[in-house]
């Protein structure tokens, strides 16, 4: 279940960014495809998807990195496409840092400030004072004179994440930001950058492969495949009520079997049970993750499983079944394996939150 689900939805209507109808094609292939979302004023939003899916193309689109070929942005109110990169006030943060290695960690984060034009450039008692204030809230208190080699990766991201914040941006842009990282810190820097994120009070736009990240992280999720966006909504929503069979498959482990709805009851092979509803009629596919299932004896009711094998995994038991000439792996929970399964027995496994789809 995702962490995020739990976090109290966005309660201001007012909206900020407003994509609509954007494309783009690199050659003949097309990167985005009529892609329409919208954001909330310091909305936490998750660009999801896999490699090739669209969310870095679209991203770069919202920092002026790409122009689009058809389809407009806006940001409040305003026309976002029409501006130049420099007044679009974006902080971004690229995957691998990009600091300044002749820069020190102050000198990093000054310098969006620094390299404006003098009319519009801040005094030099302001610039000092904002990049201590940004040490603070990054905690990196007292590494202001320290070179970017002299820290630890995850020190460098939140470098980055200051210098971008710096500049007082409307909308954060953050592209990957914890993919340099080992599991460990991303894990960390994942409970910093929202606590970060809630106190500056920023849009923020975040692109991830990772599904984990994403559901912990937003306040909504954006799923994208192929350059279209598939499903949109809250991390909770999403993952209980995946739209098609790629978003189920692509937010966690899946098992598939084919069934039969039928009269507000599912059948899969000789075990029937009440049909999700809005479920569509006939044939269809039947998706359930594979932690959340019951085992019952042989003769008991649910579907007939071989125990193949079983395997320790921390405080949960992998268990290899076939079921219906299907390979599958099982997940019981705690420490020891549900009662009468072991290797070379039959039982009976009972899907407890089937979702069914029509076939594609």
């Amino acid at each position: 279940m995702p962490a995020s689900s739990l976090r109290a939805a966005n309660t201001d209507d007012g909206l900020a960014l407003e994509i609509r109808g954007v494309s783009k094609a690199y050659g003949r292939f097309p990167a985005l495809k009529s892609v329409s979302l919208q954001a909330k004023d310091k909305e936490f939003l998750a660009l999801l998807g896999p490699s090739g899916s669209g969310k870095t193309t679209l991203l770069r689109v919202l920092a002026g990195l790409e122009q689009p070929d058809e389809g407009e942005v806006r940001f409040d109110g305003e026309d976002f496409l029409a501006l130049p990169v420099r007044k679009r006030r974006v902080g971004m943060v690229f995957q691998h840092y990009a600091l300044f290695r002749h820069m020190t960690v102050a000198q990093n984060i000054a310098f969006g400030l620094t390299v404006r034009p003098a009319r519009e450039r801040p005094g030099k008692a302001e610039i000092k004072q904002r990049v201590s204030d940004l040490l603070d809230l990054v905690q990196l208190q007292g590494l202001e004179k320290r070179f970017p080699s002299q820290l630890s990766g995850g020190q460098r991201q939140r470098v980055a994440l200051a210098r971008a914040l710096a500049i007082e941006p409307r909308m954060l842009l953050l592209d990957e930001p914890f993919g340099a990282l080992d599991a460990q810190v991303r894990r960390e820097l994942r409970r910093w950058l929202r606590e970060l994120h809630d106190r500056a009070g920023v849009t923020t736009v975040f692109v991830t492969h990772d599904q984990e990240e994403a559901l912990d992280l937003a306040d909504r999720v954006a799923i994208l495949k192929d350059g279209e966006l598939i499903q949109l909504g809250s991390p909770n929503t999403v993952y209980e009520q995946p739209a098609t069979p790629f978003v189920f498959d692509f937010l966690g482990q899946a098992c598939r079997l084919p069934g039969v709805v039928q009269d507000g009851r599912l059948t899969i092979a000789d075990w029937e049970s009440p049909a999700p509803d809005g479920a569509p009629q006939g044939r269809v596919n039947v998706y359930f993750r594979p932690d959340e299932i019951t085992f019952a004896p042989g003769d008991g009711a649910g579907l007939a499983a071989e125990v193949l094998g079983v395997a320790q995994r921390g405080p949960d038991v992998r268990i290899d079944c076939r079921i219906e000439g299907e390979l599958m792996e099982l997940i019981g929970h705690g420490p020891t394996l549900p009662p009468g399964v072991a290797p070379g027995l039959s039982v009976r496994v009972r899907p407890l939150r089937p979702q069914v789809y029509a076939p594609a």
